[in-house]
């Protein structure tokens, strides 16, 4: 019997999805047809996984935009041309834009376990340019 268990829980555990995981972003002058883009527009990682962003093309860099992110969080702005990273505590979706290009649309969201209930507050978020209709899209596919 106790065998009997122990391999429903490895059998289980082997065949269960992966819950979230550590993701990398690479920081881009060009991706395709796209000018100043991260090479992923939402990520979905667990409490407890960190986002890696890595500044592939100089200028770039990562900051928290004001009311895109979960109450209680700190403000989080990168150094430019540096590789940088986030380990993410609190559940909610985080909304960021590469400063210097926010008007051309370089913006991303990190949803962090699944939890979308500060949407409405991303949807309130001024955005400028280029970043209007790619943020309207992003937040439709949540």
């Amino acid at each position: 019997m106790r065998n009997l268990l122990l391999n429903v829980v490895l059998i289980s555990f082997f065949l269960s999805p992966a819950f979230g995981a550590d993701q990398n972003v690479d920081m881009l002058n060009k991706s395709g047809k796209e000018i100043n883009v991260y090479s992923k527009k939402v990520v979905n990682v667990d409490v407890g996984d960190t986002v890696f962003w890595k500044s592939i093309n100089p200028g770039h860099n990562v900051e928290f935009i004001k009311g895109g992110i979960p109450t209680g969080v700190e403000k989080f702005k990168s150094s430019y041309s540096k590789d940088t990273q986030y380990t993410f505590k609190t559940p909610g979706i985080y909304a960021y834009w590469c400063t210097p290009h926010k008007s051309m649309g370089m913006i991303g969201f990190v949803v962090v376990g699944n939890d979308k209930s500060n949407l409405e507050a991303i949807k309130k978020i001024k955005f400028y340019g280029k970043s209007k209709k790619i943020a309207e899209d992003l937040i439709n596919s949540l």
